[in-house]
C-alpha cells in the first residue's frame, strides 16, 4: 500500500537547556498529537555527533531530516552511537502530517526558518541538572560542563527563548504531568500557524461545558470580591453599583440598567490571561499552575478575538438571563484605534502608564449576581478542580449575605494632582479645536487631558480607594480590576456597545454633563436637570454622536434595523446629571461581532466627528497616548453577548519598581463651534469631581 504524499507537514520544535524536560513534554505531546493525525517524532540527540556536536547536529537535523520531510519524503539519517562514539544504524522517518523536533538546538535560527512554532521549556539549573544526570547517570556526568558551555556560546548568539511561540515552566514534583501537556497544546493551538493544523484541540478547549450552581442570596458586593479575590493577581469585578438598594426600590439614577454585576479572575486549570501590546499577543493558559503555558505572536487585537471569542455557539445556562456565561473579561485600551482607522500612538510614550493596550482574563469560573432577584449565579468550565472552586464559592457567598457590611475605609492622604494641561493650556487647545472645526475638518472634537499625581505604592491600596469611589459615585458600569502592578477604578455610568445572544447591538452615548453641587437643595437641582434637558449646545453634541453611532452600527447591522430608541434624556447620579441616548440595531446573521466591535471603536462620545479625521486632529492637540482612558470595559461571553462600558470617570493606578505609584485620571469634553474655552474647562474639572473628592483631593490649578 502507497502511503499518502505529506505536502507540508507542521514542524513543532519543543526546545530548552538540557534537563529542563523537554523529552517527556515532546513524547506526550506527539502523543496527543496523534488523536487526530499521523506524527513523526525526532530526537535531536540522535543526530550530535559526540559531546562536542551541538552546532553539528542542528545542520545534520537541518539538511538530513527536516528538509526531506518538508517535501514530503522519507528522511534517511544515521543515528549517533554514544557508547561506541561513531556512526549507528541506519534510521528512517517517515513523512507525517505533523514532526515534533526535540532537543538542545531544536528552536535554532537555522530550524526555525523551515519551522512552525518553537515551545520553549524552562526549569531552574539546580533542578535541570539532577533531571539530566538522574536519567543519563554516569554517561553524563563527566561532560555536564562541557555540554552546559557549548549551550551557553549557542544561546549567547541566538535567543530562542525570546523567539519562542510558545514559553513553559517546567516545576519539579508536577502531580500532573499531563495538565501541562494540555496546556502547552492548548498554546499551540493559539499560535496563528498553527491554527488550521490544530483546529480538532481548538474546538475541542473550547467546548468545555459549564457547571452551574444558583443560590438564592444577595451577598454584600465587595465583601464578596474582598473574599473571593483579594489576593488575585489578575481579577475583574463588573459592578452594577448604581441600583435600587432592594427589589422594587427606586433608585436615584438608572439601576434598572445594568442588573448583574460579574466577579472572576484568571484561576483553575482552565483560566487564562491575554496581554497586547503594539501588536504583539501573549495568551497565558493556567496563569495561576505550577506550569503556566504562554503563546506570543504577532497579531492585531481584533483579528485574535475574531477567531478566539465564540459566535454565538454556546448557549446560556437556563434562568440565567444575565448576557455573560463564562468568558473574557478587561480592558481594551483608546490606543487600539491604530486598528481602526486611527494612528499608532505607543502607550509606551513618556506621558503614559506604559500599560498593555488590552488585558483580559478568561473567566474558566465566575461569580453572576442578579441583583433583581437576589440571587447567586456560580458557572466553572467542567475540570477536575470545578466541585472544589464551586463548594468554596457558594460558602464564601453565604458567607457575604449573612450579616457582611461594607466596613470603614482608611485611605491615603489627599494625592496632590497635576494636569498635564494647565488651565490656559486646556483653554488654547478648546479654541484650537474649534479652528478646527471652522476650517471644516470637524464638526465635534472630544478635547481630553490628564491629571497625573506620584504617591508611596505602599500608602494607597487601590481597592480601598475603589470602595469609596462605589460608595461616592455609584454608577451602573462602574469596575474594578487588577492586571499585576496596575489597577483599575472606575464609575463610568456610559455603556459603549452591547451584543446580546441573538445579535441585538445597543449603545448609549453620553454627551452633555452638569454636576450636582452637595448639600444642593431639591427645587435647585431640578432647575439644573431642565436646564441640561433643553439646553440647544448639549442637545448638538449628543446628537452628532447619536449619528456617528448610527453609522458606526450600520456597518454589521441589518439593514434598515438602526433605531434611535431614546435621544436627550437626562439620567441623574450621585454627583451629576448627564444627558444620553439609546442607539440600536440587528447584527446581521453571520456578522463577526468582533468586527462589529473594531467598527465602532474607539467609543464615537470620546473622539468626536467624523471619527477618523477627529482622532487625527486629537493626536495633534493633546499630543499624548491616552491608554486606558477612552477606551472599553466588559466581557465578551461564550454565548457570543458583549456588554462594555466607555472608560471614563476611572482612575488608573499603576506601580513603579522604585516603590511609587502612579495615578492617572483622564477628564474630557467635547468642543463644538459655539464652544466657550471657560465652560469647557468648568466641564472636566466636573467630570474630575467623583474620583478627585473621593480621595481627598481637588482640581490642580
Amino acid at each position: 500500500m502507497t502511503q499518502q504524499r505529506i505536502a507540508r507537514p507542521s514542524v513543532i520544535a519543543v526546545d530548552g537547556r538540557s534537563g529542563a524536560g523537554k523529552t517527556s513534554l515532546a513524547v506526550e505531546l506527539a502523543a496527543a498529537l496523534r488523536e487526530h493525525r499521523t506524527v513523526a517524532l525526532v530526537h535531536l540527540e540522535d543526530l550530535y555527533p559526540g559531546w562536542d556536536g551541538l552546532a553539528r547536529g542542528i545542520e545534520r537535523c537541518a539538511a538530513d531530516v527536516l528538509a526531506p520531510l518538508r517535501r514530503g519524503e522519507p528522511a534517511r539519517w544515521r543515528a549517533w552511537d554514544w557508547l561506541a562514539g561513531a556512526e549507528g544504524e541506519e534510521r528512517v522517518t517517515e513523512p507525517a502530517e505533523i514532526v515534533v523536533l526535540e532537543g538542545v538546538g531544536a528552536g535554532a535560527k537555522q530550524l526555525r526558518g523551515v519551522g512552525d512554532a518553537v515551545v520553549w521549556v524552562e526549569a531552574p539549573a539546580g533542578e535541570r541538572r539532577r533531571r539530566a544526570l538522574e536519567r543519563d547517570g554516569e554517561t553524563y556526568a563527566p561532560h555536564w560542563e562541557r555540554w552546559a558551555a557549548q549551550e551557553d556560546a549557542w544561546l549567547a548568539a541566538d535567543d530562542v527563548a525570546a523567539a519562542a511561540a510558545v514559553t513553559v515552566a517546567s516545576s519539579a514534583g508536577t502531580p500532573r504531568p499531563e495538565q501541562t501537556t494540555r496546556r502547552v497544546l492548548d498554546a499551540l493551538a493559539e499560535v496563528p500557524a498553527l491554527r488550521e493544523a490544530l483546529a480538532p484541540e481548538r474546538a475541542e478547549r473550547d467546548s468545555a461545558a459549564v457547571v452551574v450552581r444558583r443560590i438564592t442570596a444577595a451577598p454584600e458586593p465587595s465583601a464578596l470580591f474582598d473574599a473571593m479575590y483579594g489576593e488575585a493577581a489578575h481579577a475583574v469585578w463588573l459592578d452594577s453599583s448604581d441600583r435600587p438598594s432592594s427589589p422594587g426600590a427606586s433608585a436615584p439614577g438608572a439601576g434598572a440598567r445594568n442588573r448583574f454585576s460579574i466577579m472572576a479572575d484568571d484561576g483553575g486549570l482552565l483560566g487564562r490571561r491575554l496581554a497586547h501590546s503594539d501588536g504583539v499577543t501573549s495568551v497565558t493558559f493556567g496563569p495561576q499552575t505550577p506550569t503556566p503555558a504562554t503563546a506570543r505572536f504577532d497579531q492585531p487585537f481584533f483579528r485574535w478575538l475574531d477567531g478566539s471569542w465564540a459566535h454565538g455557539g454556546e448557549p446560556a445556562p437556563p434562568g440565567l438571563e444575565c448576557g455573560f456565561a463564562l468568558g473574557w473579561l478587561g480592558y481594551l485600551g483608546y490606543e487600539l484605534k491604530r486598528e481602526c482607522g486611527g494612528n499608532d500612538v505607543s502607550a509606551a510614550s513618556a506621558d503614559g502608564l506604559g500599560m498593555p493596550d488590552a488585558q483580559l482574563v478568561h473567566a474558566a469560573r465566575a461569580v453572576v449576581l442578579d441583583h433583581e432577584r437576589e440571587e447567586a449565579w456560580l458557572l466553572a468550565l467542567a475540570a477536575p478542580d470545578a466541585d472544589a472552586w464551586l463548594d468554596e464559592a457558594a460558602r464564601l457567598v453565604r458567607g457575604a449575605a449573612s450579616g457582611a457590611r461594607e466596613k470603614p475605609l482608611r485611605l491615603p492622604a489627599a494625592p496632590a494632582f497635576s494636569a498635564r494641561d494647565d488651565g490656559a493650556a486646556y483653554r488654547d487647545r478648546v479654541r484650537a479645536a474649534k479652528a478646527e472645526i471652522t476650517e471644516g475638518t470637524t464638526y465635534e472634537v472630544c478635547l481630553t487631558t490628564a491629571l497625573r499625581a506620584t504617591v508611596a505604592a505602599a500608602e494607597l491600596d487601590a481597592w480601598a480607594v475603589y470602595q469609596a469611589l462605589r460608595r461616592r459615585s455609584p454608577a451602573p458600569f462602574a469596575a474594578f480590576a487588577r492586571f499585576g502592578t496596575a489597577a483599575i477604578a472606575s464609575s463610568s455610568p456610559e455603556r459603549f456597545l452591547s451584543i446580546a445572544d441573538d445579535g441585538g447591538l445597543r449603545a448609549e452615548p453620553i454627551k452633555g454633563t452638569r454636576r450636582r453641587a452637595p448639600g444642593v437643595l431639591p427645587d435647585e437641582d431640578a432647575l439644573v436637570r431642565a436646564e441640561l434637558a433643553g439646553n440647544a449646545k448639549d442637545r448638538a453634541e449628543n446628537l452628532m454622536i447619536v449619528d456617528l453611532l448610527r453609522n458606526d452600527l450600520s456597518h454589521f447591522a441589518v439593514p434598515g434595523s438602526v433605531t434611535v430608541a431614546r435621544l436627550f434624556a437626562v439620567e441623574t447620579y450621585a454627583t451629576v446629571h448627564q444627558l444620553v441616548s439609546t442607539v440600536e440595531a440587528k447584527l446581521r446573521p453571520g456578522a463577526s461581532r468582533a468586527e462589529a466591535v473594531a467598527a465602532a471603536f474607539p467609543p464615537g462620545s470620546m473622539t468626536g466627528a467624523p471619527k477618523i479625521s477627529t482622532m487625527d486632529i486629537l493626536d495633534r492637540l493633546e499630543g499624548a497616548p491616552r491608554g486606558v482612558y477612552s477606551g472599553a470595559i466588559g466581557y465578551f461571553s461564550r454565548t457570543g453577548a458583549a456588554d462594555l462600558s466607555v472608560v471614563i470617570r476611572t482612575l488608573i493606578v499603576a506601580a513603579n519598581e522604585d516603590g511609587t505609584a502612579r495615578l492617572s485620571l483622564g477628564v474630557g469634553g467635547a468642543v463644538v463651534a459655539d464652544s466657550d474655552p471657560d465652560a469647557e474647562h468648568d466641564e472636566i474639572r466636573a467630570k474630575s469631581f467623583a474620583v478627585l473628592s473621593t480621595l481627598g483631593a481637588t482640581f490642580p490649578e
